[in-house]
């Protein structure tokens, strides 16, 4: 397990007591993005793997199973979806799985999440940045409903992650990361918003500017990216997949 100081050490008894085996679990949300506060949830995100008899029969098991319970005060939330179905995510372009994959926050691995990892820049795209500038006019909307710091703070961190993705090539989640792509009062926004999960923004007149001309940029950096226009790892997985299914690689 490779977690930072503040995340309960109990997160290491979860992929245990889970119904199916899992590939990975990871550390999603806020802990990954960098800010979290100290009333955040933890987001728990990864696969499970399905028997051979819960797929090729009639009675099959299920793509995704989401729970949410509260432990010593802290709310869990955890995801995972089958293999396959992870899988088919990655090969649709879905940023989203992507973060979940290469999460640095790893709760539990295998060799079959190694894997998956290692075959992470066969799935990358330029089209990954459609990912990312949808996500920043959903969570740009969320904060003009709402004012508040949250949707406003995710706004700004898709949008630089997604630009520094398709400058590198290289997936960074966390925002304190990525401060240099964004404008300079974003530290301060980090800080507020790991004093309270909910809140107000504080008044910022210049985000509507700033948050244009960064959804300009990631769209210049779509279209000037060296990423490719498909990802080359549909063979791989389709194989991977197989060989989990029949227990022909260790999860």
């Amino acid at each position: 397990m490779n977690l930072p100081a503040g995340l309960p050490a109990w997160l290491s008894e979860i992929p245990g007591e889970q119904p199916y085996p899992l590939v990975f679990a990871t550390v999603s949300g806020a802990h990954l993005y960098g800010f979290p506060s100290a009333d955040s949830d933890v987001d728990l995100r990864g696969v499970h793997l399905l028997p051979v008899e819960e797929v090729v029969g009639l009675r099959t098991g299920p793509g995704t199973l989401d729970r949410m319970w509260t432990r010593d005060g802290v709310e869990v939330d955890l995801v995972t979806h089958d293999l396959a179905k992870f899988c088919g995510l990655l090969l649709n372009r879905n940023g989203y799985v992507l973060e979940q994959l290469l999460s640095p926050l790893v709760v539990a691995s295998s060799p079959l999440h190694e894997e998956l990892v290692a075959l992470a820049p066969a799935c990358l795209t330029r089209h990954h940045a459609h990912h990312y500038l949808g996500f920043a006019r959903t969570q740009w909307r969320l904060f003009g409903k709402t004012g508040e710091l949250k949707p406003l703070l995710y706004t700004f961190r898709v949008l630089v992650t997604g630009i520094h993705l398709m400058r590198t090539g290289e997936l960074v989640a966390d925002l304190t990361r990525l401060f240099r792509y964004g404008p300079p009062y974003l530290p301060e926004l980090v800080a507020a918003k790991r004093e309270a999960e909910h809140g107000g923004a504080p008044p910022v007149p210049a985000a509507g500017d700033d948050v244009a001309r960064l959804t300009a940029e990631l769209e210049a950096a779509r279209d000037a990216s060296h990423l490719t226009e498909t990802g080359t790892a549909a063979a791989a997985l389709h194989d991977l997949v197989v060989r989990a299914r029949l227990g022909r690689s260790a999860t």
